[in-house]
């Protein structure tokens, strides 16, 4: 799965990676987590930056508490599931990102956070469907999920899934509103784990509450105490 990620670029590096404009001032963020407002761009605006919330409320759960939400969708099923089928269709959209988190278990109790990125650090996308509803209030609510597939050679020392990434000719594919179904089921795969880099890092990204540069730092190995010390 996917449960947090990071955007620590500028808003100049957002248009210009993704030529699409944004009309709302943005701050780098380091740990991203569901139910948060976020900038993608849809299929239906791929010029501009949307900001929607993450964690789709499937129509059966429109009453159901947060926990419930939607934030991922398994990639291989997508297009046949009859919640997701209409947003695959009609309702496509990437998700910019510079960095996502998996945590790797050792033992029961212990878990180790890890950074994935780009070799080269820059900016890329996740695959992912968006929907609208009225809420109890009368006001639209957009909101999004991120695709997952199988995990690449690195993703899978961690995690058993990985969000599907996307690169500057898949996501106009992605967002193309005249792609055939097998293209885009064709961009649904596990992204090269030659391209992508991966480090330990603070636990403090375990908490929503922390969101700072700190959270994107390589860690040292536990020291005596069994803390995490950053470093860098």
């Amino acid at each position: 799965m996917c449960g947090r990620y990071s955007l620590s670029k500028s808003k100049i590096e957002l248009e210009e990676r993704f030529q699409a404009e944004m009309l709302t001032d943005f701050k780098p963020r380091y740990n991203i987590a569901p139910t948060q407002l976020v900038p993608v761009v849809t299929s239906q605006s791929p010029k501009g930056f949307s900001f929607f919330y993450w964690g789709i409320t499937p129509e059966f759960g429109r009453n159901k508490p947060v926990s419930q939400k939607l934030i991922n969708a398994k990639a291989e099923s997508v297009h046949q599931k009859i919640t997701f089928k209409s947003s695959f269709k009609q309702r496509r959209c990437i998700i910019p990102a510079d960095g996502f988190y998996e945590w790797k278990k050792l033992g029961k109790k212990t878990s180790i956070p890890h950074r994935f990125t780009l070799r080269e650090g820059g900016l890329f996308s996740f695959a992912g469907i968006w929907d609208e509803y009225e809420t109890v209030d009368g006001e639209n609510q957009h909101t999004f999920l991120i695709l997952t597939t199988e995990p690449n050679e690195l993703v899978s020392e961690v995690h058993d899934r990985m969000p599907v990434v996307l690169t500057p000719e898949t996501e106009k594919k992605w967002l193309n509103n005249y792609s055939s179904e097998e293209e885009l089921l064709e961009i649904l795969k596990p992204f090269s784990a030659n391209e992508m880099l991966s480090y330990p890092v603070s636990t403090l990204v375990n908490s929503v509450k922390n969101d700072s540069q700190a959270l994107i730092r390589k860690t040292d190995p536990m020291d005596q105490h069994g803390n995490y010390t950053l470093f860098g």
